[in-house]
């Protein structure tokens, strides 16, 4: 249940908290003073679109905040309608929290956490069902109307679901074979040069590059190379080269104690030059100037820098593409095997489909003049006894085509809602619905669902509405007072103008506090004796009609 509702600078609310308690709560007040605001507080709280038309004038942004209790029983079947008073249980408590700013995106929390409107929405679903002044409209939609239907057979359409996106995958995977025969005929042909050319490179070393280019850098200068290699030989030991002029001091060191360490060391520099001078005498020895092998070296470098160019920045993703193209050709190559292997699979698809879909048709209309009942039943509790409602559900499966028809008086046939009903009647329809559908989330909220209607009609919907608190918190935004005297707390909105600015204000009012606004709502003068004690006897007619 909604435990604190907290506004700020919303419309012609400059600050407002309201502590809610169980039961239904009505919200009233004159024409303009406010009480719609709180619905468009709630709405924002559950993810609704935020309007900064709704900031108060001279405010950089408004503020809504809400805090929640729920029973973790209730969490766990996804915050449905209880008739366990939350309060007497362990519960989990969420604080919900929406900043509408004068320009620029809203800004959602959940617990002071920044979440996203699409996380408020979720809470939202499984917190608050709310009907706005024109809500019971969505009544005249199909869509609606069918659902409504599947909620009160208990409908799982999730095979349903699953075999039509089944249907879908399959359609997907048939556009992407490539329905056009010249197209596909062309994209075979480009696959067929790519693959070839990749498959004549045989590209499968990603170092490959690297290796060609040292290659390359050797047998381009294998002249010059031998050549210094020659001579850095000669040098070292050759005739008058470093290794006379370390033999020679060799010898000039030899048996005398002071350079005894100096000579050692002489000794491993000369034969450190030897080994130097063979190593350099074998490399150059190798290195045999081959200008045909130079040629394919560089002929094979120009070709993977073409690749390169045409299939990737490196030849790791040469080698990648290479393996997409293959796969890519394959796929073509196979279209008619595949074509065939999926026309099959969409085949059976289909008769499972056909299975589930005259399954939840039959169950649809198993359901609809049971639904038709219960609605008429509700009906005939909102004083219209004379009603007669019907479900039609269309004969092509699953029966998606569900209609609902209303005869509000006596010698009419039932035809489309769209077409017979007023708004006091669609509004009656829309909570004989609420009524027949006692599951939903803990949170009802009805904004004049009232409208167009009175006298014993009003009587009755409010009976209707106080109906439903015991298994949920229901808040009502009301013009009525047969409505609002059956509610269990009565919170008052009004203006306030203090010559400079227009503020809305709202307080739960006491027994006597209730009185006094009835009798405004009834003749509007509180000063008015007999329109307290009327006031007083729809106090206790309804209180009566609670116990």
């Amino acid at each position: 249940m909604l435990i604190e509702l907290a506004v700020r600078d919303l419309g012609v609310i400059a600050e407002l908290r309201l502590v809610f308690g169980p039961g239904m709560t009505a919200l009233t007040g004159e024409t303009g003073a406010g009480k719609t605001l709180l619905v468009d507080a709630i709405d924002l709280l559950v993810g609704g679109r935020a309007d900064p038309a709704l900031v108060r004038p001279g405010a950089d942004e408004a503020r809504v905040e809400g805090r929640f209790v729920l029973t973790e029983e209730a969490v766990a079947a996804g915050a449905g309608g209880s008739d366990a008073d939350p309060m007497g249980e362990e519960v989990v408590e969420v604080v919900l929290a929406r900043v509408v700013p004068r320009s620029g995106r809203s800004r959602a929390y959940v617990d002071g956490r920044l979440a996203t409107a699409a996380e408020l929405a979720d809470w939202g679903r499984r917190l608050v069902d709310l009907h706005g002044q024109h809500a019971h409209q969505s009544l005249l939609a199909t869509a609606v109307q069918r659902d409504v239907l599947d909620r009160f057979a208990g409908i799982d359409l999730s095979e349903l679901r699953a075999a039509r996106r089944r249907i879908t995958e399959i359609d997907t995977e048939l556009a992407t074979l490539g329905g056009d025969e010249r197209a596909r005929a062309r994209e075979i042909d480009l696959y067929r040069f790519q693959v070839d050319e990749l498959e004549r490179a045989a590209v499968v070393d990603t170092d490959e590059d690297a290796r060609l280019e040292a290659e390359d850098d050797v047998l381009g200068d294998a002249v010059a190379h031998r050549e210094a290699a020659a001579g850095a030989v000669e040098a070292l030991v050759g005739d008058g080269g470093a290794s006379d002029a370390l033999g020679l001091a060799v010898a000039r060191l030899a048996d005398r104690g002071p350079f005894a360490d100096a000579e050692g060391r002489l000794r491993a520099v000369a034969a450190e030059l030897s080994d130097v001078a063979s190593d350099i005498r074998d490399t150059g020895d190798s290195i045999d100037p081959d200008p045909g092998r130079l040629d394919e070296i560089r002929e094979r470098r120009q070709l993977l820098r073409d690749l390169r160019r045409k299939y990737g920045e490196t030849l790791e993703d040469v080698i990648a593409f290479a393996a997409e193209a293959r796969a890519r050709l394959d796929e073509l190559e196979a279209h008619d095997a595949n074509a065939a292997r999926l026309d099959a699979a969409r085949h059976e698809a289909l008769a499972a489909l056909a299975l589930v879909e005259a399954v939840v048709g039959a169950v649809r209309r198993d359901a609809a003049p049971r639904l038709a009942a219960a609605i008429q039943e509700g009906l005939a509790e909102l004083a219209m006894a004379k009603a007669r409602v019907e479900v039609a559900v269309g004969d092509v499966d699953p029966g998606d085509d569900v209609e609902m028809r209303l005869a509000a008086n006596p010698g009419s046939s039932p035809m489309s809602l769209a077409k017979v009903a007023s708004g006091g009647e669609l509004a009656r329809t829309m909570l004989a619905i609420r009524l027949v559908l006692t599951s939903g989330p803990p949170v009802l909220v009805f904004d004049e669902v009232d409208a167009g209607i009175g006298g014993e009609a009003a009587v009755a919907v409010g009976r209707a509405l106080a109906a439903l608190a015991p298994a949920h918190q229901v808040l009502v935004v009301t013009h009525l007072p047969q409505v609002a005297a059956h509610a269990d707390h009565q919170v008052s909105v009004a203006k306030r103008d203090d010559g400079d600015t227009t503020v809305s204000e709202a307080r739960l009012l006491g027994s006597d506090e209730r009185v006094l606004e009835l009798s405004r709502m009834l003749s509007g003068n509180t000063q008015s004796e007999a329109a307290r004690e009327h006031a007083a006897e729809l106090l206790a007619s309804a209180g009566q009609g609670r116990s």
